[in-house]
C-alpha cells in the first residue's frame, strides 16, 4: 500500500524557503487571507513553493512541485483585514497532485527524504570548509562596520547547516529551487562553496555586497 498523501495548502509565490529559515509575507489576498486564518484555527502548516509560471497576485500561478512547509509564527492583522504573517520553514514536500476546487491552491505532498551523510573524509573536508566560509563571509561584512563578531552561531546538523547557508545566498531562484530539490546534503555544500567564496571576494567591494545585518542577526553575538 503506498504512502498516503497529505493535503496541504499551497502559497505560490517568487521566492524559495529553506527549512528553519523565516520569512515575512504581506497577505492582502481574500483567497491567502482565507488560507491563512484556516491555518491558524486548525493549527496546521502550509507550503511555500516557486512559481514556474503565472503571477503571485491575482490569477493563477504553476508552481514547482518540491516546496517547504511552514508554521505561522505570528500574525498581525490590520482593520482592512490584511495581514503581516511570519513563518518559518520546517520541511521539504514534494507535490503529487494539485488540487484547484478551493479558493487556494491545494497539494497532496509527500516527504522529501535526505539520504544519509557517509562519514569520511569528504564529508569532513565539505563540512569544515562550508563553515571556513560562512564565518569568513560574515566577519568579512560586519569588519566594515568596525564590528568584531564574538560568536557565530551555526547549526551542528550538516542537512540543517546546508540549508541555513542556502537560503542567503545571493542566487538565482532557479539556483536555490535546484539546491531545494536536491537530496544531498554533501552534493549541496559542495555545490555552495564555490558560490561562497565568490561572496567573500565580493563582500570586500561594497558596491557589490548586499547582505543585511537584519538577515544574520539570530547566528551571530557581536561585541
Amino acid at each position: 500500500m503506498g504512502q498516503r498523501l497529505e493535503e496541504l495548502p499551497l502559497f505560490p509565490l517568487h521566492t524559495v524557503l529553506f527549512p528553519y529559515a523565516q520569512l515575512q509575507l504581506h497577505v492582502f489576498e481574500d483567497r491567502y487571507r482565507e488560507m491563512v486564518r484556516h491555518c491558524l484555527q486548525y493549527d496546521l502548516p502550509f507550503g511555500v513553493v516557486l512559481i514556474r509560471s503565472g503571477q503571485e497576485v491575482g490569477g493563477s500561478a504553476e508552481p514547482y512541485m518540491v516546496g517547504t512547509a511552514v508554521r505561522i509564527v505570528s500574525v498581525h492583522t490590520y482593520d482592512d483585514g490584511k495581514m503581516d504573517v511570519r513563518v518559518l520553514g520546517e520541511r521539504r514536500f514534494r507535490v503529487r497532485k494539485l488540487d484547484e476546487s478551493h479558493p487556494y491552491l491545494t497539494g497532496f505532498v509527500e516527504p522529501v527524504v535526505e539520504l544519509e551523510i557517509d562519514d569520511g573524509p569528504r564529508a569532513d573536508a565539505l563540512l569544515g570548509r562550508a563553515r571556513e566560509c560562512v564565518e569568513s563571509y560574515i566577519e568579512v561584512y560586519f569588519a566594515k562596520f568596525d564590528v568584531r563578531v564574538a560568536k557565530i552561531k551555526l547549526p551542528n546538523d550538516p542537512t540543517a547547516l546546508s540549508f541555513v547557508v542556502a537560503n542567503f545566498l545571493q542566487i538565482d531562484n532557479l539556483d536555490k529551487q535546484r539546491m531545494l530539490e536536491t537530496t544531498d546534503t554533501l552534493d549541496r555544500l559542495e555545490d555552495m562553496i564555490p558560490i561562497l567564496e565568490r561572496h567573500i571576494e565580493d563582500a570586500k567591494s561594497p558596491a557589490y555586497f548586499r547582505l543585511s545585518k537584519e538577515h544574520l542577526s539570530e547566528w551571530i553575538h557581536p561585541n
